[in-house]
């Protein structure tokens, strides 16, 4: 964040909270003119600040309510595995996040499901069925304490 300003700082955190602000809507909410907030939110964009503008979905309506910690082990960490593990896991449509870790898992994703018995189905059909995974070890959230659109600035 060294080459942001508090000016950039309001933009972005003007535009987490609602993508859809019109320019000058943006313009007035920080303070200058329509011209230097959008020669702002350009340059933004360009050095990737801003990577995109989004809908903020209902998860639980369109994908489930069973969110699902899943950690999984390889039966070996080489680069192959490694590679052929994370291409089939992107294929995955319950599969919303998925990390490479340190520890005691290769991978932590977080699933959501419908209910336990499409988790069974991901599990058997989808996850047990990508060559080289050892094991798997799932935890179930309870709910979500927080969930924060964008990092604080």
């Amino acid at each position: 964040m060294a080459g942001l300003d508090r000016i950039d700082l309001r933009i972005l955190n003007a535009l987490s909270a609602d993508g859809r602000l019109s320019w000058r809507d943006l313009a007035q909410k920080i303070g200058l003119s329509l011209t230097p907030t959008l020669r702002r939110v350009k340059r933004l964009e360009e050095e990737r600040y801003i990577q995109g503008y989004h809908a903020q979905l209902d998860e639980t309506r369109l994908a489930g309510s069973v969110s699902v910690f899943v950690s999984v082990r390889l039966e070996k960490q080489s680069t192959d595995y490694l590679r052929a593990f994370e291409r089939e896991i992107v294929k995955a449509p319950q599969v919303m996040s998925c990390f490479q870790m340190t520890g005691d898992a290769d991978y932590v994703l977080r699933v959501v499901v419908q209910d336990l018995a499409a988790y069974q189905h991901f599990l058997a059909e989808t996850l047990t069925c990508i060559p080289g995974v050892a094991s798997v070890t799932s935890a179930f959230s309870l709910k979500a304490v927080l969930l924060r659109p964008a990092p604080p600035l």
